[in-house]
C-alpha cells in the first residue's frame, strides 16, 4: 500500500517468539537501517474454526479489493469536485482528525465500529455491508452532481464555440431583426473571413425575395463574420441551401426575447444549484474518506490476523508490523526479512505480507 505522501508500505505478519515483544525488537534490530517501523496493533479477535478461517481468508481478500476500489473511487471523484481547489485535496484526506499516514502509522482497532466479541465472520459483514453502502451512495451522489455539471457545461460550450455553432442569445439584440412581420423573417448567417467581400457582393442573389441591403454585420471571430439578413419566410430553406452550396452557413436561430430571458434564467440555476450542493458533497466526500479508509484498514488487519492464525497455528502469536522502507532499500529489506525467518518450516516459510 502506499500513503498519500506515495512513500511504500509494507504491512507484514512477523511468527512470534516466545512474546510478542520480543519478536518486535528482533525485527526492529535487524531493519533499523533499512525501514520506519510501527507496530500495527490488532486486538484479540476469535478465532473459530479452522474451516471458518479457509473460507474468510478468500472473502475478506475480495472485500479488501472491494474497499480499496472504494475508496480509490472516491479519492479520484473528491479530486474531480474540488475542481480549481484541488491541491488542497490532501488536507480533506483526513480520518477523525489524522491524516492518512498518521493514522495507518499509528492504527488502533475501533472496538465500538467493530466490537471485537463479535466473531470474524460478523466484522468482515458489518464492513462489508458499510463498503457496498458507500459506493451505492458515492455513485448516487456523482450521478446527480456530474448530470448538473454535463447540463451546465453543454451550456457554456455553446456560448463559447465559434459562430458557426455558438449560442447567439448574448451576442445579437432584438433591435438587429425584423421581429412581429407576417412574411419577413431576419436570418443569422455566419460567412468565412475571407469571403466576406464575396459575401457583401451576393448575399442578395441566393433567392428572390431577399430584402436589399438589408445585411448587417453583428460581430468577427478568428474565422467567421456573423451577419443578419431579411427576407420572406417562404424562402428561408432555399436560401439556405444556396448560402450553403457557397459555405455560408445560416444558422438555425429564431429571435424571441422570453426564450432568450429563460436560457439565461436556466443557467443562473443551475449554477446556483450547483453552489449550493458543493459544500454539502465536499463535506460528505471528507467525511466517507475517512469512514471508507478506516474500514480498508481493519480489513487489512482482519486478513493479517486469518492469515496468521492459518500459517503460524494456535496459541495466536505474532507480531503485526507496518514498515516504511527507506529509499532505495526496498531489495535489501526484503532479502533480510526471508533471512530472519529462514527457520520457519515448508508450511510457513517467511513472514506474511498483506499487500
Amino acid at each position: 500500500m502506499s500513503t498519500s505522501s506515495n512513500n511504500e508500505l509494507w504491512l507484514i505478519s512477523a511468527p512470534g517468539e516466545s512474546t510478542p515483544l520480543e519478536t518486535w525488537d528482533r525485527l526492529q534490530q535487524t531493519t533499523q537501517n533499512l525501514s520506519v517501523n510501527s507496530k500495527f496493533n490488532i486486538p484479540d479477535l476469535k478465532v473459530g474454526t479452522l474451516d471458518q478461517l479457509v473460507g474468510l481468508s478468500d472473502d475478506l481478500a475480495k472485500l479488501d479489493t472491494a474497499a480499496e476500489q472504494t475508496t480509490r473511487k472516491l479519492v479520484q471523484y473528491f479530486s474531480e469536485v474540488l475542481e480549481e481547489e484541488r491541491n488542497k485535496l490532501q488536507e480533506n484526506l483526513v480520518i477523525g482528525n489524522k491524516d492518512v499516514h498518521t493514522y495507518v502509522t499509528k492504527f488502533q482497532w475501533e472496538a465500538a465500529k467493530y466490537p471485537v466479541k463479535q466473531s470474524l465472520k460478523v466484522l468482515s459483514e458489518i464492513i462489508g455491508k458499510q463498503v457496498t453502502q458507500i459506493d451505492n451512495d458515492l455513485k448516487t451522489k456523482a450521478t446527480a452532481y456530474n448530470n448538473l455539471k454535463n447540463t451546465l457545461a453543454s451550456i457554456d460550450r455553446k456560448a463559447a464555440g465559434s459562430l458557426v455553432t455558438k449560442d447567439l442569445s448574448d451576442i445579437v439584440k432584438a433591435d438587429n431583426f425584423v421581429l412581429g412581420s407576417e412574411y419577413l423573417q431576419t436570418v443569422c448567417v455566419a460567412v468565412p473571413k475571407l469571403q466576406i467581400k464575396e459575401w457583401e457582393s451576393s448575399y442578395f442573389t441566393f433567392a428572390n425575395m431577399v430584402v436589399p441591403g438589408s445585411a448587417q454585420k453583428i460581430v468577427e471571430d478568428q474565422e467567421h463574420a456573423l451577419y443578419t439578413v431579411t427576407l420572406f419566410k417562404k424562402v428561408i430553406d432555399e436560401y439556405r441551401a444556396n448560402c450553403r452550396e457557397q459555405k455560408f452557413i445560416v444558422r438555425d436561430f429564431v429571435y424571441d426575447e422570453q426564450s432568450l430571458k429563460a436560457g439565461r434564467s436556466e443557467r443562473d440555476k443551475l449554477v446556483q444549484e450547483k453552489q449550493r450542493l458543493y459544500a454539502p458533497l465536499v463535506r460528505w466526500l471528507k467525511i466517507n474518506f475517512g469512514e471508507i479508509f478506516s474500514a480498508y484498514m481493519h480489513v487489512k488487519a482482519l486478513r493479517v490476523f486469518v492469515e496468521s492464525v492459518l500459517r503460524y497455528g494456535l496459541p495466536v502469536n505474532f507480531q503485526a508490523v507496518l514498515m516504511e522502507p527507506l529509499k532505495n532499500s526496498q531489495k535489501r529489506l526484503r532479502s533480510e526479512l526471508n533471512k530472519l525467518y529462514l527457520h520457519l518450516d515448508g508450511s510457513a516459510s517467511g513472514p506474511i505480507e498483506v499487500n
